[in-house]
C-alpha cells in the first residue's frame, strides 16, 4: 500500500506539472478503492469511500497545485492576468461544492465524477479549437462573465476533488494558449480550491459517518495524504525541467487518452 501511495504520488504529480491535473484524477479511484478494500463496501467508512477520496485528494492538492505553480512561475510560463479573474469565481464556488459533496451519496459521487470525464474527452476530440491551437478571440471576456466560469469550475472541481484543471485547460486552449500555458494556469487556479475545499471538508465532516477516526483528520486520510504529496514532490522535481518541451500537437492529443484511462480506473473500481 506504500509503495503504491508513493508510485501514484509521483505520477500525479508527473502528470500535474505536463498536464494541469493529476491530485484528483490519479488519486480519488485509488483512494476510494484502498478505503472499499480495506474497510468493506458496506461499513459506515467504505459508504463514506468517496467522500474520502475527494476529501483526501483536495488536501493533496494543496501541496502539489502550490509547488507545481512554483515551477511553472519560475519556467516563465504563467500567464497572471488570465489567472487572476478566474480566482474570483473559483472560490466562493469551491466552498459551496465541498460543502454539497459531503451531503451527497457516495455512489452520486462517483457516477458525477465519470459523466464528468466523459464530457470532457468528448468536449475534446469532437469540439473545434483543443486537438488544434485556437486562434486568440478577437473580443476579450468580461471580468464578470469571467468570475462566472470561475464559480462553476470552482463548484464542479471542489464537488468532485478533480482542481479544475479539465475545465480550465480547454477553457485557455480555446482563448488561443499554448498546451504549456493552459496546463500552468490550471495549476493557480486548482490551489485556491484546494485550500478552501480542505477547510470545509475539516469543519464539516463530523457530519458524515465513518469518518475522524484513528488516522483521519475529518473525512481526510492523513496517511494516504501524506504518502501522496511526498511521491508528488518527486514526481514535481522530476518532471519540471521538461516544462514547455513537448510539442503542442502531441501534448494536446496526450490529455484525452490520459482522461480516458483514468474514467476506465474509475469505472472498474465500482
Amino acid at each position: 500500500m506504500i509503495t503504491l501511495l508513493l508510485l501514484c504520488g509521483a505520477l500525479s504529480g508527473v502528470t500535474t506539472v505536463l498536464f494541469g491535473f493529476g491530485g484528483g484524477f490519479f488519486t480519488v479511484p485509488l483512494i476510494y478503492t484502498l478505503v472499499i478494500a480495506q474497510y468493506g463496501a458496506a461499513s459506515p467508512t467504505g459508504l463514506a469511500a468517496m467522500q474520502i477520496a475527494v476529501a483526501t485528494s483536495t488536501c493533496v492538492m494543496i501541496f502539489s497545485a502550490g509547488l507545481s505553480t512554483l515551477h511553472h512561475h519560475r519556467a516563465g510560463s504563467l500567464d497572471w492576468r488570465s489567472v487572476r479573474p478566474l480566482v474570483v469565481g473559483i472560490i466562493p464556488g469551491a466552498a459551496l461544492g465541498a460543502a454539497c459533496a459531503i451531503g451527497l451519496n457516495g455512489d452520486l459521487v462517483r457516477y458525477a465524477f465519470i459523466a464528468y470525464l466523459l464530457i470532457t474527452i468528448a468536449d475534446c476530440l469532437l469540439r473545434p479549437g483543443f486537438l488544434r491551437r485556437a486562434p486568440a478571440p478577437s473580443q476579450q471576456v468580461s471580468g464578470g462573465a469571467t468570475a462566472g466560469i470561475g464559480g462553476i469550475i470552482g463548484l464542479i472541481a471542489a464537488l468532485l476533488g478533480v482542481g479544475g484543471s479539465v475545465m480550465t485547460v480547454p477553457l485557455m486552449r480555446r482563448r488561443g494558449a499554448s498546451m504549456t500555458g493552459a496546463t500552468a494556469m490550471a495549476n493557480p487556479l486548482s490551489l485556491p480550491m484546494a485550500v478552501i475545499g480542505t477547510l470545509v471538508w475539516l469543519a464539516m465532516a463530523r457530519h458524515l459517518p465513518g469518518t475522524g477516526g484513528p488516522g483521519f483528520i475529518g473525512a481526510i486520510n492523513l496517511r494516504a495524504a501524506l504518502l501522496l504529496a511526498a511521491g508528488a514532490w518527486v514526481g514535481i522535481s522530476l518532471t519540471s525541467r521538461f516544462i514547455g518541451r513537448l510539442p503542442d500537437a502531441v501534448h494536446a492529443r496526450i490529455y484525452p487518452l490520459l482522461l480516458a484511462l483514468v474514467t476506465a480506473v474509475m469505472v472498474v473500481a465500482g
